[in-house]
């Protein structure tokens, strides 16, 4: 841009004085710095606006990309899913037929159902086991008497408030005084 020193812009202020008058020179750089600022601030508004446009565009390109990977990483998915689906239905009719073979070997014999009822029966008593301790573990991790209070009284008697425990709690203060 135009350099601009202080020596300058003396010589300039004094040409202007001669030439505008000392009456108008006021009114004439008052003019000026408001011209000045309009130019700055339009300036600025060109330069934002081109970087804006400009980071608009990188954002589109990485969109472009993303896009791309996404469409690839889908495609290798649902390759990989038609493999394991392949492979699952191929294990399932060699399980089906394991099966079929299984129970027309064994149609005569009862030891294979005997088995399969005390697995089912073993299967119910675990989940009643497990919904018991999960009950009770509930009604623990509930409970609104803490824990430091059923150790000491081995358990909940009667329902007292928490500033009567505090104070059936607190350690009392000694019956000396300071004054006898």
């Amino acid at each position: 841009m135009i350099d601009l020193g202080l020596s300058k812009i003396a010589i300039i202020g004094v040409v202007a004085l001669i030439v505008i008058g000392p009456e108008k020179l006021p009114r004439v750089a008052r003019m000026a710095g408001t011209l000045y600022g309009r130019a700055q601030r339009y300036l600025n508004q060109v330069k934002s606006e081109v970087s804006r446009e400009i980071e608009m565009e990188e954002l589109k390109n990485l969109q472009k990309e993303v896009q791309d990977a996404a469409q690839s990483v889908k495609q290798s998915v649902e390759k990989s899913m038609h493999g394991v689906e392949n492979s699952i239905s191929g294990n399932l009719a060699e399980v089906e037929n394991a099966w079929r073979g299984d129970s027309t070997s064994y149609a005569g014999h009862d030891d294979g159902h005997d088995a399969h009822e005390a697995m089912l029966r073993a299967t119910n008593d675990d989940l009643a086991r497990k919904a018991r301790e999960f009950r009770r573990k509930k009604l623990v991790r509930n409970s609104a008497v803490p824990g430091w209070y059923k150790q000491r009284h081995g358990g909940k008697t009667h329902v007292q408030s928490a500033a009567a425990r505090v104070a059936r709690f607190r350690p009392r203060a000694s019956s000396s005084s300071f004054y006898s």
